[in-house]
């Protein structure tokens, strides 16, 4: 390899870098304040909801069934997190979250949705392999909390 390829490589390498680095930086952003309460869950229901989307609210929302077949309750560990992170995570029932302009995007539950400015900006999946530990340890739900959330 010649000088000029290894300069030009190098450009490139550096050029990658730094549009991955400001997307990733681009993907994350802070919740409300006052969302920032140390609170852990804490219900809503479908109008409390649709009036934060409607505001364009930063949050993060927990959609759940009234049963779980997890090995370990993951309402447990959401909320083990969220305290951890000294944040507020809202939580619904999946029957009302279905009502919502949401569902066109989030079909399964349990789910944990960010939401940014009243839009998804990403969300776990129920029906996803890739997803499950994220619902069953609380490290690796942290870890994926923490690619969305500014510390």
């Amino acid at each position: 390899m010649n000088k000029k390829s290894i300069i030009i490589s190098i450009l490139l390498i550096l050029v990658v870098g730094s549009i991955l680095f400001i997307f990733n930086m681009n993907k994350q952003f802070k919740i409300e304040s006052k969302y920032y309460n140390n609170k852990g869950l804490t219900s809503i229901d479908i109008q409390k909801l649709n009036n934060l989307l409607d505001n364009k609210e930063s949050f993060i929302l927990f959609t759940y069934n009234s049963y779980c077949t997890f090995k370990v309750s993951c309402d447990g560990i959401f909320n083990n997190v969220a305290k951890e992170k000294g944040i507020e995570i809202l939580q619904i029932p999946f029957d009302e979250f279905r009502k919502t302009k949401l569902y066109d995007t989030v079909k399964y539950a349990p789910s944990v949705i960010i939401i940014k400015n009243g839009h998804i900006k990403g969300f776990l999946n129920a029906n996803s392999d890739d997803d499950y530990n994220k619902y069953q340890n609380e490290k690796e739900f942290s870890l994926w909390l923490d690619k969305y959330l500014v510390k």
